[in-house]
């Protein structure tokens, strides 16, 4: 069970990580959630949640799906490989429930998986 927690290392933080992300990284949406990854040379894996305030207008809401994004993302980070730094943006309208959730994280953490493993081979 020590394998999934979200430590402080695991967070994506610091404005030069963040426009490196934004800047050479690559991304795409899959359901309800919007990514960007880049590959580091070392490291563990990185993320950074966004839930925009023009959607939801409310603090409660935004923190609601924050959580179940991360709470997604800390089951299934293993699919993920190491040294991945990625940022992860709800852009649904409503606020979905935690299964949906899971199942778009799923969908991205596999195709970020595939799209890393092609770039290395």
């Amino acid at each position: 069970m020590t394998g999934e927690t979200l430590s402080k290392s695991e967070r994506l933080c610091g404005k030069k990580a963040v426009e490196a992300l934004f800047g050479q990284g690559k991304g795409g949406v899959k359901g309800c959630l919007r990514y960007r990854y880049l590959r580091r040379e070392e490291g563990p894996s990185r993320i950074l949640v966004s839930v925009p305030k023009r959607s939801f207008k409310r603090a409660v809401k935004r923190n609601l799906l924050k959580r179940r994004i991360r709470e997604a993302y800390r089951r299934q980070k293993a699919l993920l490989p190491a040294a991945t730094d990625i940022l992860f943006i709800y852009n649904a309208p409503e606020v979905l429930p935690y299964a949906a959730i899971a199942s778009n994280m799923e969908e991205v953490l596999c195709a970020v998986q595939a799209s890393v493993n092609q770039a290395i081979t």
